[in-house]
């Protein structure tokens, strides 16, 4: 029996609380914050058992530490905002707190992805006694979790890695975005970054493009390289990768909109003045799209994310492809949202689950590869993520 404190009432949190709040025997008491309390009232309306809620501001330090202390969780879980990442972090450390989270800390000034900030807790988390999991979503995640398996099960090395990311849904809005709007933008729009031989390279955002054939009859779709995070962690922990790609699936017309916004300068993140008041006008635009929570009833589709790992197998060249297939319909039928956040806040369960039972507790700060994967697959499957593995031929490596 244990106590979950999870910070974050959007979709992502939603999810994590109704999975949460299905398995009574690992999370008895489910406390749910968020800046506007009124979100965490509105999805605790939502469960089939109680669950307290509280207000806190995740900024706030000195707050957030004296929430902690009063509720005395056995694990944080932080669907918040990436910007927030060290300062909860902080208040684990003050209130003596394990710590998970979905996505790695961001600036709030710059649009840059690194592990950096968060990897500099190891030794602060280790001499507290205290785990901190890192990135416990899909990707990362799952992604990495998934690298692992077939790494301990399929391949003796892997030496080139594609993380390729397909969502086939359709929510009918003009232009709308399937997590938060400011953090999907400053990541979509951002260089596109992969590992080649020991290095990083650069490419100019969305520029490199080929087209991927998907299983379970999505059939075809443009495929566009992008950075993510999960590559910068995985690359460490599997020096043996010779490349490590990331590939997200856009639709024409999401292109299409998002080049006129930024054509009009309004994915800017910088502040700008108006009418003596400073804007960001990435921020301001986040306040006129559409909501993401209210795509759940909107959304048709699938979504399909997994890993192409091309090794060694008992010195023969072996490609496997592992993913799973997600449905917007379904998922919105279990837990009221579309599979974009079903697909984050299941792991996040997943994860915390992991810690909770002991499976993955260790002190200090970690990735997701750096546990034993089977424990963490065989819950995927268990918890509304199952996942499959195919052996590829030549053809079925992305170029």
């Amino acid at each position: 029996m244990s106590k979950v404190l999870i910070i974050g009432a959007g979709g992502v949190g939603g999810v994590v609380v109704h999975k949460c709040a299905q398995l009574a025997e690992v999370f008895d008491e489910i406390v749910l914050a968020s800046r506007t309390e009124s979100k965490c009232k509105a999805i605790a309306a939502q469960l089939s058992r109680p669950i307290k809620t509280a207000q806190v501001d995740a900024d706030n330090v000195e707050e957030l530490t004296a929430l902690l202390k009063a509720e005395k969780p056995d694990l944080v879980v932080n669907v918040a905002l990436p910007y927030q990442d060290l300062h909860i972090m902080d208040a684990c450390l003050n209130a003596g707190i394990d710590y998970l989270d979905t996505a790695n800390y961001e600036p709030p000034e710059e649009a840059k992805f690194e592990y950096s900030w968060q990897w500099a807790y190891q030794e602060k988390f280790e001499k507290a006694g205290l785990t901190a999991l890192l990135g416990s979503g899909f990707d990362p995640g799952v992604t990495n979790v998934y690298t692992a398996y077939l790494r301990k099960h399929y391949l003796d090395e892997i030496h080139e890695l594609d993380i390729i990311d397909c969502n086939a849904g359709d929510h009918g809005q003009p232009f709308a975005t399937n997590f938060n709007p400011e953090i999907n933008i400053r990541e979509v729009t951002a260089k596109g970054r992969y590992w080649k031989n020991g290095e990083w390279c650069e490419t100019p955002p969305l520029t490199v493009n080929q087209s991927y054939d998907f299983p379970a009859g999505i059939g075809p779709k443009n495929i566009y390289l992008m950075y993510h995070e999960e590559l910068e962690s995985i690359t460490k922990h599997f020096p043996e990768i010779k490349r490590a790609r990331f590939w997200m699936t856009f639709s024409d017309n999401y292109l299409k909109h998002l080049e006129v916004l930024q054509n009009v300068g309004m994915t800017r993140i910088d502040p700008v003045d108006y009418n003596g008041t400073e804007v960001i006008p990435l921020q301001f635009l986040k306040s006129v799209l559409p909501d993401p929570g209210s795509l759940g009833p909107l959304t048709k589709g699938k979504t399909c994310i997994g890993c192409v790992a091309k090794g060694i197998k008992d010195g023969q060249e072996k490609i496997y492809y592992i993913y799973n297939i997600c449905d917007h319909e379904e998922c919105y039928a279990e837990v009221q949202s579309q599979a974009i956040s079903y697909t984050t806040g299941v792991p996040a369960m997943i994860g915390a689950k992991m810690i909770l039972e002991n499976k993955w507790k260790r002190p200090g700060v970690w990735n997701m590869e750096q546990f034993d994967p089977d424990p963490f697959m065989d819950d995927l499957n268990q918890y509304g993520l199952p996942w499959q593995v195919v052996e590829l031929d030549s053809t079925g490596l992305i170029s």
